[in-house]
């Protein structure tokens, strides 16, 4: 998600996690809402049913989204007798990913939305800027990839083409590097800079992040970053102390 937001050039305010039983968490989502929000469900939570209770709306049963399902999904092996036209558990368990939080108000296709047709999962979109995605990492990555058309539209700066990167390779461990991250974190949060720290496993080296709007301000730190994570800088995000990669 987050090399993804950076891709897209979305500036990642807030990560919030919210119990699965809707619960004073989920008033977070109503008035920490962002631009865009992903929110994870799996097969046997509740998320639809706590962000419909969250935003007073009533669940329903997508037709659209039922017909698609009928046509992409194939019954389980384990389910040889499985009908799409005969009741049963499964059958519910099925019709349970589809009944959806759903405002009357608002276009249907701005609610609900297909961005693979490969897929019958759709994305339901709730208040205009709430998108609830599925928990499993494929479906998560390729449905997040297929938001992005329609995303780009709303954003001042698409692909992030005014945001400076720099990646620097250090061969302390994160908790080595943590105190000295955490002061220059403080230190730049007035420019607008993010600072971030992300380990290469299996490899003698990590890699820190510098992410923000002021180059020059930028290039005036890499001196002392270098010198603070006792490593140096690099050209790509994947590149280590010796020009390997991760």
């Amino acid at each position: 998600m987050t090399s993804w937001s950076h891709r897209a050039g979305l500036d990642q305010r807030e990560f919030c996690w919210a119990s699965t039983d809707y619960s004073p968490s989920w008033t977070s989502v109503i008035y920490h809402v962002q631009p865009l929000i992903c929110l994870l469900r799996s097969h046997d939570d509740i998320t639809y049913e706590s962000i419909a209770k969250a935003f007073d709306l009533p669940l329903t049963l997508h037709d659209a989204a039922f017909a698609r399902m009928k046509a992409i999904s194939k019954p389980h092996p384990s389910q040889p007798d499985f009908s799409w036209d005969k009741p049963s558990a499964a059958l519910e368990a099925k019709k349970r990913m589809i009944i959806l939080p759903y405002d009357k108000s608002r276009d249907d296709s701005d609610q609900v939305l297909f961005v693979d047709e490969s897929l019958w999962v759709p994305i339901a979109v709730v208040n205009g800027n709430v998108h609830i995605l599925p928990g499993v990492p494929r479906l998560f990555e390729k449905l997040l990839e297929g938001l992005k058309p329609s995303l780009m539209p709303r954003l001042s700066d698409p692909e992030g083409k005014g945001v400076t990167r720099m990646f620097f390779a250090t061969p302390l461990a994160e908790s080595a590097v943590a105190e000295y991250l955490t002061e220059l974190q403080k230190k730049v949060s007035g420019k607008g800079i993010k600072v971030g720290s992300y380990p290469r496993w299996g490899k003698a080296w990590n890699t820190v992040t510098l992410v923000g709007r002021e180059p020059e301000y930028m290039e005036s730190l890499v001196e002392e970053v270098e010198a603070g994570v006792q490593g140096k800088r690099v050209n790509k995000e994947d590149e280590g102390l010796d020009g390997d990669k991760a």
